[in-house]
């Protein structure tokens, strides 16, 4: 009769730690949509402000923010969506006893948090001159 694997405890600590990786995804996901969700509506506070004072001209009118922010909620919804595909496939390499590590999604998503940070530094340093 052969043993059941999932009841290993090395078997046991892959799993957990497969499920510790989610949750990181999950805590850096949300982490992002939040950041995301501040910067548009930092954008329309001071928007908002600038109107209520009259100085509608202290306020560029060529603002990222927005477009910025929404990006950065729609690459933590995708990071959620991430997370989630890559727990349920090393669930099941983990099972099968047949794990193959694979990073290349994980690149992908770096290079684009990269390209996003790039430009909000970019638009940082324009805005405050």
């Amino acid at each position: 009769m052969e043993k059941d694997q999932r009841n290993t405890p090395r078997n046991s600590n892959e799993h957990l730690a497969n499920e510790r990786t989610l949750l990181a995804w999950i805590r850096t996901s949300i982490a992002v949509i939040t950041f995301g969700f501040v910067i548009v509506k930092f954008s329309l506070f001071i928007k908002q402000m600038s109107m209520v004072m009259g100085k509608e001209y202290s306020v560029p009118q060529h603002g990222y923010s927005a477009p910025v922010g929404i990006l950065l909620v729609i690459m933590g919804a995708l990071g959620l969506i991430f997370g989630a595909f890559r727990y349920r496939a090393t669930e099941k390499q983990l099972d099968e006893g047949r794990y193959v590590n694979q990073s290349g999604m994980l690149y992908i998503f770096v290079a684009a948090m990269l390209v996003i940070s790039i430009l909000l530094v970019w638009y940082l340093v324009v805005t405050t001159r």
